[in-house]
């Protein structure tokens, strides 16, 4: 599916990205964040809004207001569904879009207000998707995954606990960060069971906020305000046949990962020993195991090893997250670990910054599995 994005390899560029807080903001709306956002990433890319002809937005109630507020009237809009595997799926379907010449300067706005609003992600807010399966939530089903990998493999809590720990260590970095208290492994073997064997320090945070990043292509990014971050490469398969509901996946969703990460790859014209810094969607924590031993940096059923001794910690083997990602920094669904990738390259994160960071990828382990490759223009 992907192998005709080969040619679009570098053409396309991030010039421009923008957040705002996380937290509970019940005062605001989509809108209002998406707009905020918006104005931030115009800012850092030194774009004027009119200039703006491309639209996509997620999360979002409509996308026809959402341009009414920011005063825009594009010629390309399109608006995707709430899911967090959408995050890389935009921004690839944003690349063929430009590339194509569908528009000039995209804007791609992503806003939440799940915490504000009390959204469970779950239980009765879902009865028809999750009782009939037995699950009252999708961190049910991801228990039930990492169930399925320690019987398989060995893999234990305490070497889960070493995910929780890197990440939070990153945010602690990170001065916007939700949660920046550092945790030790026995703090996550201590806390409370949600779905067992998952624990509170498992599961990824609950939001409001609101992303945006601004795409072109290389050739008009040449003329912005900051460095253009190329997408150099892209991957994703789908598999629907044999995963419930996207949220369980009885192989952990490897082939998939496997064949995406490869893919993005082959297009980047890089090697996984070239990537510097790893964006691993971190719903709960057992889906960065998965996405690890997909991806090759370690072999199949060896990630729990793989991640001892703090190998995901800024300063680590493999950074990985480096904002804090969804488990401590905020939970925009895979679009801040995208933003995240790109001031990697940049080079703009400060105390977590990685020296000498050229190479990003984003990777989301879900029933659409996305790869995305940044590097340095």
């Amino acid at each position: 599916m992907m192998s005709d994005f080969q040619d679009l390899k570098n053409m396309v560029a991030v010039v421009g990205v923008g957040t705002t807080r996380y937290g509970s903001f019940p005062e605001t709306d989509e809108y209002g964040l998406g707009a905020e956002a918006f104005g931030k990433a115009i800012a850092d890319c030194g774009l004027d809004k009119s200039q703006i002809d491309g639209l996509l937005v997620n999360r979002i109630p409509s996308y026809a207001r959402m341009g009414e507020v920011l005063g825009i009237d594009p010629r390309w809009t399109i608006t995707l569904p709430a899911h967090g595997r959408m995050s890389g799926m935009a921004i690839i379907e944003a690349t063929a879009a430009l590339a194509t010449g569908r528009a000039k300067y995209a804007a791609l706005i992503y806003a939440n207000i799940g915490r504000s609003r009390r959204v469970n992600y779950g239980g009765d807010e879902s009865p028809n998707i999750w009782d009939p399966w037995g699950m009252t939530s999708p961190g049910a089903a991801h228990a039930m995954m990492f169930q399925r990998h320690m019987a398989m493999y060995g893999t234990t809590t305490r070497q889960l606990a070493e995910v929780s720990v890197a990440i939070r260590h990153n945010a602690g970095l990170n001065p916007d960060a939700v949660m920046r208290k550092p945790i030790t492994i026995d703090d996550h073997e201590e806390a409370r069971r949600i779905a067992a064997p998952l624990g509170l320090l498992d599961y990824c945070l609950i939001t409001d906020g609101a992303v945006c990043l601004i795409l072109t292509t290389a050739e008009r990014a040449r003329d912005l305000k900051k460095p253009p971050v190329l997408v150099s490469g892209v991957g994703g398969r789908d598999r629907f046949r044999q995963s419930a509901l996207g949220t369980f996946d009885l192989d952990f969703w490897h082939g998939p990962i496997r064949e995406s990460g490869e893919e993005s790859y082959r297009m980047a014209g890089v090697a996984r020993d070239d990537v510097d810094v790893l964006m691993s969607y971190d719903n709960f924590s057992p889906t960065v195991l998965f996405s690890l031993e997909g991806l090759g940096f370690c072999p199949r059923g060896e990630s729990g090893r793989f991640v001892e001794g703090g190998t995901l910690k800024v300063g680590g083997r493999l950074p990985t997250n480096t904002d804090g990602g969804h488990l401590s920094n905020s939970y925009m669904q895979g679009w801040a670990l995208n933003v995240e990738a790109v001031r990697q390259v940049r080079g703009e994160c400060g105390d977590r910054q990685v020296p000498g960071c050229e190479v990003a990828q984003y990777i989301a382990a879900t029933v659409c599995t996305r790869s995305i490759i940044y590097t340095r223009g």
